[in-house]
C-alpha cells in the first residue's frame, strides 16, 4: 500500500510515488505518495489562512497536543524506533534513545508553552517616561517551511516541529526522500491532536516544487538541517527570510595534557565517531591530542574503534551500522584513499563491504586532503598532536566549521578559555563535541548556520517582539 502524506492534517494521497529502501540490505520498506503541484499549493494557502487561528490558540491548547504528542510517541516507542532503523539504517539501541529523546523534546515545549509570556519593563527610569509599563510579547513571525535530513529522522523533526507548535506558527515540513515515513508518522500523531488540521502539513515534496517555494513570502521562515551547500543555495534563493540552518561540522575534541584517564576519552571518542556510522553533525571527527598523550591515546582508540560492533542495525547488540547509501560508502572510502595517497597513516579501518564503512582512525592527515578540509559524515577519526593549548585553539579554529567542540580537561582555566577562544556554539568539558541535551541552545559558527535549536531558544528564534506600552499607571 502506499503511504500518504498529510495535507492540512489529513491523509492524503498524489498521482506518483517513491520507494524507501532499508540502507543495511536494500529491502523495500514503503512507497510513498507525492504531492502534485495544486496539493502543494493547497498546504501553503491553509497555512496562510489558519495564521490567525495559530496565534491566537490558548497557551493550554498548544500543549495540550504537544503533551498528547509525546504521550502517544511513549505508547508507540518501540514502533517508531524500528521505523527509524528500517528507513535510516541507524542502529537499534540509538534509535530508541533517539525516541527517547523526541519525547522529551515534545515534554520541553509542552513546558515552554505555559511559560511563554513575555516581558515587563518599567519605563520611568527616564522623566518622559513617568507613569509608563511595557509589555514585550513575542508572537510568531509567521508559517514555518521546515526542512529536514535522514539522520535523525524523529529528532530533528521534533526540534522544528514542537518549537512551532509551542509558538503557534503553522508548519510545512518537507522530509528527506531517504527517510520521510518517521516525519508522516508524526504528521499521524499531531492530526490526532485538537489543533486547528491546516496548521501543519507533511509532504515528501520533489526538489523542484521545494524550489518553487524558497521565495514564497506566505512561507516568511525557513529552518533547514543539512549540507552547507544547500544551506547556502537556500539563502540565496530566499534573502529576505528569516533562516535558520544548522549546517554540519567537523567536530574536534581536545584531550589535554592534564587529563587523568586516557583509555576513558578513547572509549568516548571511538564510540562517538563512529555510533550512527559518523552521520551525525556533532560525531567525532578531528581528534587533537597533547604529545604527551599521544601514543597512549592512540592504541586505546584502535582498541576501542576495533571493538565496535557493526553489522545489522536492527540486531541489539550493533554499535555501528551503515552509512545512507552506497554512494556515501563510495564517497567516504574514495575521501580516506585520497588521505592515504597524500600521505596520511591508516591506523585502522578503511574498508566498506555494501553500506557498512569500517570505523576508521587516520593519522598525520595532510592539510590538502578532502577529509581535512570537509565533514566526512562517516565513521572516520583523523587525528593530529599539539605542544601548547594555545596550539590546539588555533587548529580546533582552523576548519571552517564551527559548531561543538569537546575538551577533555579538569583544568577550569583551560573550560574558560576553550569557551573564549573557540568560535563553534558549544564547548563541551570533560566529553566529546557530540553531547547535546535537547532543552540546551544549539547551533553553530562559520559555515555550520546560523540561528538556534534547543526548545526555549527555537522558539525565540521562530518570533518577533511586540511592544505594549501603558500610559498614566501608578509606579
Amino acid at each position: 500500500m502506499i503511504r500518504p502524506f498529510y495535507l492540512s492534517g489529513k491523509p492524503t494521497h498524489g498521482t506518483d510515488s517513491f520507494e524507501v529502501r532499508n540502507p543495511y540490505d536494500g529491502r523495500l520498506i514503503a512507497e510513498v505518495s507525492v504531492p502534485t503541484d495544486d496539493q502543494v499549493e493547497q498546504a501553503v494557502a491553509d497555512l496562510a489562512a489558519v495564521r490567525a487561528a495559530a496565534q491566537a490558540l490558548p497557551a493550554h491548547a498548544r500543549a495540550a497536543a504537544l503533551d498528547h504528542i509525546q504521550h502517544r510517541m511513549i505508547e508507540r516507542a518501540d514502533e517508531i524506533a524500528h521505523l527509524i532503523t528500517s528507513e535510516s539504517g541507524k542502529a537499534d539501541m540509538w534509535a530508541h534513545n533517539e525516541v527517547r529523546r523526541a519525547v522529551a523534546t515534545f515534554r520541553l515545549a509542552s513546558e515552554e508553552a505555559r511559560r511563554f509570556s513575555g516581558e515587563l519593563m518599567r519605563l520611568d527610569t527616564d522623566v518622559a517616561g513617568e507613569g509608563r509599563m511595557a509589555l514585550v510579547r513575542r508572537f510568531a513571525r509567521g508559517a514555518v517551511l521546515a526542512i529536514t535530513p535522514f539522520n535523525f529522522p524523529v529528532n530533528l523533526v521534533a526540534h522544528k516541529l514542537a518549537p512551532a507548535l509551542a509558538v503557534g506558527a503553522p508548519t510545512l515540513l518537507k522530509p528527506t526522500p531517504k527517510a520521510p515515513l518517521s516525519s508522516l508518522l508524526l504528521g499521524e500523531l499531531v492530526a490526532e491532536t485538537d489543533l486547528p488540521p491546516a496548521m501543519l502539513s507533511v509532504l515528501p515534496m520533489t526538489l523542484e516544487q521545494l524550489q518553487g517555494l524558497l521565495p514564497d513570502p506566505r512561507l516568511p521562515v525557513i529552518s533547514f538541517t543539512g549540507s552547507d551547500a544547500v544551506g547556502a543555495a537556500i539563502q540565496a534563493a530566499a534573502p529576505s527570510k528569516h533562516i535558520i540552518t544548522e549546517l554540519g561540522g567537523d567536530a574536534a575534541v581536545i584531550v589535554a595534557p592534564d587529563w587523568p584517564d586516557v583509555d576513558a576519552a578513547a572509549a568516548r571518542i571511538g564510540l562517538f565517531g563512529c555510533y550512527q556510522a559518523g552521520q551525525s553533525c556533532v560525531s567525532v571527527q578531528r581528534v587533537l591530542v597533547h604529545e604527551s598523550l599521544a601514543e597512549p591515546l592512540t592504541q586505546a582508540l584502535i582498541a576501542t574503534m576495533e571493538s565496535l560492533v557493526q553489522g545489522d542495525p536492527a540486531d541489539a547488540s550493533v554499535q555501528v551500522g551503515p552509512v545512507i547509501d552506497r554512494a556515501s560508502a563510495t564517497r567516504i572510502t574514495g575521501w580516506i584513499d585520497d588521505a592515504v595517497s597524500r600521505g596520511a597513516t591508516l591506523l585502522t579501518g578503511g574498508t566498506a563491504e555494501g553500506t557498512s564503512v569500517a570505523p576508521t582512525l587516520l593519522s598525520d592527515v595532510p592539510d590538502d586532503s578532502l577529509i581535512a578540509n570537509n565533514e566526512v559524515f562517516g565513521p572516520v577519526i583523523t587525528l593530529t598532536t599539539f605542544k601548547t593549548m594555545d596550539e590546539a585553539f588555533d587548529l580546533v579554529n582552523r576548519s571552517k566549521y564551527g559548531l561543538q567542540a569537546g575538551v577533555f580537561t579538569k583544568d577550569i582555566q583551560t573550560a574558560f578559555e576553550a569557551q573564549q577562544r573557540l568560535e563553534v556554539g558549544g564547548v563541551i568539558v570533560g566529553d566529546v563535541p557530540t553531547f547535546r541535551a535537547d532543552q540546551m541552545s544549539y547551533g553553530g559558527w562559520k559555515a555550520s548556520g546560523q540561528g538556534r535549536e534547543g526548545v526555549a531558544t527555537a522558539m525565540e528564534d521562530l518570533t518577533d517582539d511586540r511592544l505594549l506600552v501603558f500610559t498614566g499607571l501608578p509606579l
